[in-house]
């Protein structure tokens, strides 16, 4: 298989939050993004394994800004690392001033996906060569975030933790 880019799996999805979106605070409901940013996440993922995909889990997410009534709201999707399987998909979630046009990062999150055949079963997907700085941090990430869930999952020893033990341990 051949490896492909982030870049080539990148999502973008811009639209407005109406008001039957919203809280009683006008501000867009949390779930609301949620549903959303796995919309961008899926694409994102298909572009990647060009098979179907499936939401494995929800690894992060970080509600940091309230995002209010009548914004326009772009959400941003990459592949940040691609498994035997599953994808890790890294996501930014950005408003947009209405009177300047300044966009300023409100959220971001972390969902992983898992590629499949017609009847549900695992496929592989193409590997990841990160291009710039951020792909490559958020790459190096990706293992350690995966590691860490395997761990807490019991389906891995801590001691078989390469990476995690690389950022305990002195050199």
């Amino acid at each position: 298989m051949t490896p492909k880019y982030p870049a080539d799996s990148l999502t973008i999805l811009t639209d407005l939050v109406l008001p039957s979106e919203t809280n009683p605070l006008n501000n867009l409901f949390g779930g609301e993004l949620l549903a959303r940013m796995d919309r961008a996440a899926s694409i994102a993922a298909r572009r990647h394994s060009r098979r179907i995909v499936v939401t494995a889990s929800v690894n992060h997410v970080a509600f940091n800004r309230s995002i209010p009534l009548g914004s326009v709201v772009t959400i941003e999707a990459k592949v940040s690392r691609a498994f035997t399987s599953s994808m890790e998909i890294y996501l930014d979630v950005w408003i947009e001033d209405r009177e300047s046009g300044i966009r300023t990062k409100a959220n971001e999150a972390i969902y992983t996906f898992v590629a499949v055949d017609d009847m549900g079963n695992p496929v592989p997907v193409p590997a990841l060569e990160p291009q710039t700085e951020e792909e490559q941090a958020r790459f190096a990430a990706a293992l350690r975030r995966k590691q860490l869930s395997l761990v807490l999952a019991g389906k891995m020893k801590a001691n078989d933790a390469t990476e995690l033990k690389a950022l305990f341990t002195e050199n």
